[in-house]
């Protein structure tokens, strides 16, 4: 089962719960009896691997120069 994060809507009490998925997200907060809700926190993305740079899916034949790249007037 997940552990979530809870605030308190009248003492403003953090406090963490394990509950299921299926739960509501609403508690008692184990202070003041008050009525909690859940927080959202934000979830870390790591990437790990090849291939999440520019530099690692080209090649040095595949990149492009800059002076082929601007057009000339003549």
């Amino acid at each position: 089962m997940p552990t979530y994060q809870y605030r308190c809507l009248d003492c403003q009490t953090q406090f963490e719960l394990r509950q299921s998925f299926h739960d509501q997200p609403l508690a008692d907060c184990p202070k003041c009896k008050g009525v909690s809700r859940r927080i959202f926190c934000p979830v870390p993305i790591l990437f790990k691997g090849p291939g999440f740079y520019v530099t690692d899916s080209r090649g040095d034949g595949d990149r492009k120069s800059d002076a082929g790249a601007v057009a000339t007037k003549d």
